[in-house]
């Protein structure tokens, strides 16, 4: 098995200057090191090493942006506790080290709801933004969690959804759209929530509801969706930076 100096090693050899150039031209502008690798490639090296938690706190703690998106792909979420959580989630620089926290790692964890609703609360931009991503996240992932769940969630997003920075109101309208596309029901109650929410004074608050009510009451979401929506990738993660 590799070590974590020897993965990050190998790291640094797959080093893309314009990889990294384009990613940080789509917000993944970490403090730290940035080798620019795509995601496919983290994901292959990262199915080598699945569950080994103690591997996954050794590449976080390098600080290499990579190496932490490799730790997010390969710890064990039952491993995790509530100190890891914090601990990563005030060191998320970018949102794609938040995003492969929150919806690949942490909403597998049994503290995902609590943090959620933690999080929501926080002002610093990347916690926040995890929250919201946490209830997508779960939304997506979680099929054995009851609908009460996530009806608990729109009133927070409801509340902030005039937070007007990119990376928050984003990950928001996230949130917003994969409760609603859970199944018939959390639909109506997100299509309810939506239209709540443009009615408030905010540019923000009318985005989230008008790109929510856009996908989740047009003709094309007819059918209940159980699942993200597909977007181009671009980076570590998705489109719904």
């Amino acid at each position: 098995m590799n070590t974590a100096a020897e993965i990050i090693a190998q790291l640094r050899t797959l080093r893309s200057p314009r990889d990294a150039e384009g990613q940080r031209r789509f917000g993944i502008a970490p403090r730290g090191e940035h080798l620019g690798i795509r995601a496919p490639v983290l994901r292959e090296i990262a199915r080598r090493h699945r569950r080994d938690h103690a591997l996954a706190l050794e590449l976080w703690a390098a600080g290499l942006h990579e190496a932490r998106v490799l730790a997010a792909l390969i710890d064990d979420p039952a491993r995790v506790t509530r100190a890891q959580m914090e601990q990563w989630a005030r060191e998320c620089d970018n949102w794609g080290v938040t995003d492969a926290c929150c919806c690949v790692l942490f909403d597998r964890t049994e503290f995902a709801i609590e943090k959620a609703h933690q999080w929501s609360r926080r002002r610093a931009e990347f916690v926040k933004r995890g929250g919201f991503v946490l209830m997508a996240g779960l939304a997506v992932h979680r099929k054995e969690l009851p609908d009460e769940v996530f009806v608990e969630f729109l009133p927070v997003i409801r509340r902030e959804a005039a937070d007007g920075r990119n990376f928050v109101k984003k990950a928001v309208n996230w949130a917003l759209r994969q409760i609603g596309k859970r199944n018939p029901r959390l639909r109506r109650a997100a299509i309810a929530e939506a239209r709540r929410i443009r009615r408030i004074d905010s540019s923000s608050a009318r985005w989230i509801a008008a790109d929510a009510l856009r996908e989740l009451a047009g003709r094309s979401s007819r059918r209940p969706i159980l699942g993200a929506r597909r977007g181009r990738r671009i980076g570590n993660m998705s489109t719904n930076s």
